[in-house]
C-alpha cells in the first residue's frame, strides 16, 4: 500500500511540475501578444511589483490628499437641509433620500455637528438652534 501512495504523489508532483512549466510558457506568450499591459485586477506578484510612491502636496511636501479634487460640500449641505426639513431623521434615512451609502454620512454628520450646524438626539438628527 506504501508504494502505492508513493508512486501516486509521485505522479501528481511530475503532472503539478509540468502544469506549471506550461503555465509559465503561457504567460510568457500572454505577454509577447499585449506588449506587458496589464488588465485590470490581481496585482503583479510582490517580486516584481515596485513600491509605491507616496502622494505629497506641492506646498508642503508632506503626505495627503491628492490634489485636483475640491471638498465643496455639496452632499454636506444636501444632508444639512434635509436634517432642516425633517428634524429627527436619522442617518440611513438620509442616506436613501440622497441615494448614497451611509457610510459616506457618518463621516459628514459629526463634522457639521462640532461645526455647530446639527445637533444629534439619539439615533435622530436635528437643526442647531
Amino acid at each position: 500500500m506504501a508504494g502505492f501512495v508513493d508512486s501516486t504523489v509521485k505522479e501528481i508532483d511530475d503532472r503539478l511540475r509540468e502544469l506549471k512549466e506550461e503555465v509559465a510558457r503561457l504567460e510568457a506568450a500572454r505577454t509577447a501578444l499585449v506588449g506587458g499591459r496589464r488588465r485590470p485586477g490581481r496585482p503583479r506578484a510582490a517580486s516584481t511589483a515596485r513600491p509605491a510612491a507616496r502622494r505629497t502636496t506641492r506646498r508642503t511636501g508632506r503626505p495627503g490628499r491628492p490634489r485636483g479634487r475640491s471638498r465643496s460640500g455639496t452632499r454636506a449641505n444636501q444632508a444639512l437641509e434635509l436634517v432642516r426639513s425633517t428634524p429627527g431623521i436619522t442617518i440611513p434615512q438620509i442616506a436613501e433620500k440622497m441615494g448614497i451609502e451611509p457610510n459616506y454620512l457618518y463621516r459628514v454628520m459629526p463634522r457639521l455637528a462640532t461645526e455647530g450646524q446639527v445637533k444629534r438626539d439619539g439615533q435622530g438628527w436635528h437643526p442647531a438652534d
